[in-house]
């Protein structure tokens, strides 16, 4: 009998937006979570793309916490500034952006069963009778279940955030591989009245904890001696090679749980969120026309794949060089304008069109 539901193990962003465009579809869905809160507590930073944002469809204004014009990046000392006369990215709080996700799918039609360890047994009983989607995190049940978990690099931060009166529109990007080999250090302005410092390393170098202590002692941060409104850690997976559905048990993974994160960054709501439209309607079209539900892995990569591996070269290309190795670089694309190109055409979730931008000024 052809199944006729659909069980989402994870009630995060992606898990709420694919609901919700099941739910608009006319497809009973289900979304399970172990937390009675998800996204609480706050785990993520929330610097989002404008261009990004407005892709999702979903009512995020509410969230908004501040607006970015740009970054100023750091090596040595030498910097590289990316500042547009527009507005590129918002601040969210990601707790309650999940929550106006959750709240739009639940007006949608979706169901939301909260407080409930999904297992095993669980999982076994679901796949019996409904398509699973796991979009579960980083450290995804789902796809350990089914075989589906890839090779993975584990990018692990701490963020503080403390009360800093500010008029900031900017983030300040900091690569110094003595502090965060594998990733970046950065300051940013979640509000007029709070600024959010945090360190990034690859989980292979050690604890998030003691590099953000490094950070703030070799950057003499005055702001660190305040006692911070909240401090935490997450952790960000950065998959080389990964099947995201298994089309025999009906199995489809979505957001964190499938990978679906820029490298270069370790933002992965954007392309999360889009991988759960585009999920959407392949499970539409499987259970309407029996089309296979790898219709939904082959749109997503035709649509993301080329950024997913852009992003993945930066990202090899910034962490093989040393703090010197950096500056250098920094002081060659300030020398080449690079700065300005980036500052009037750059697009922080899609490398490619950057460099479709590029190659239409250079005809």
């Amino acid at each position: 009998m052809a199944k006729q539901k659909v069980s989402i193990v994870g009630a995060g962003t992606a898990g709420a937006i694919l609901a919700k465009n099941l739910a608009k579809l006319g497809i009973h869905a289900v979304v399970y979570d172990r937390k009675y809160k998800p996204g609480s507590p706050q785990m993520a930073s929330g610097i989002l793309s404008i261009r990004g944002l407005e892709s999702l469809k979903i009512n995020y204004k509410k969230a908004v916490t501040n607006t970015l014009y740009g970054a100023r990046v750091h090596a040595g000392k030498s910097i590289l500034k990316i500042l547009s006369e527009k507005p590129q990215a918002h601040v969210v709080d990601r707790q309650a952006l999940n929550e106006i996700c959750i709240e739009e799918a639940k007006e949608a039609g979706a169901e939301f069963v909260l407080g409930k360890q999904i297992g095993s047994n669980e999982l076994n009983e679901l796949s019996r009778e409904s398509i699973v989607v796991g979009a579960d995190g980083a450290v995804s049940t789902v796809a350990k279940h089914f075989g589906l978990s890839g090779k993975t690099t584990y990018i692990l931060t701490y963020r503080a955030e403390y009360e800093w009166p500010n008029e900031e529109k900017s983030v300040d990007i900091f690569f110094d591989n003595r502090v965060s080999p594998g990733f970046f250090s950065w300051i940013a302005p979640v509000s007029k009245d709070v600024i959010e410092l945090a360190t990034g390393i690859d989980a292979r170098f050690g604890n998030a904890k003691f590099a953000f202590e490094k950070f703030v002692k070799a950057y003499a941060l005055d702001i660190a001696k305040k006692k911070p409104i909240r401090a935490y850690a997450s952790i960000i997976p950065l998959i080389s090679k990964k099947r995201i559905v298994d089309e025999r048990r009906g199995v489809l993974l979505v957001g964190d749980a499938a990978g679906q994160v820029k490298a270069s960054t370790g933002g992965g709501v954007i392309l999360g969120g889009n991988a759960a439209i585009i999920a959407a309607w392949a499970i539409k079209e499987n259970l309407e026309r029996n089309a296979p539900l790898n219709s939904y892995e082959k749109a997503f990569y035709k649509k993301f794949g080329v950024d997913l591996l852009l992003h993945r070269l930066v990202h090899r290309v910034y962490s093989s060089l040393d703090t010197k190795g950096m500056e250098i670089a920094i002081n060659i694309m300030n020398a080449v304008g690079i700065g300005e190109f980036l500052s009037k055409h750059g697009d922080m979730d899609s490398p490619s069109l950057i460099i479709k931008r590029f190659l239409h000024m250079s005809r």
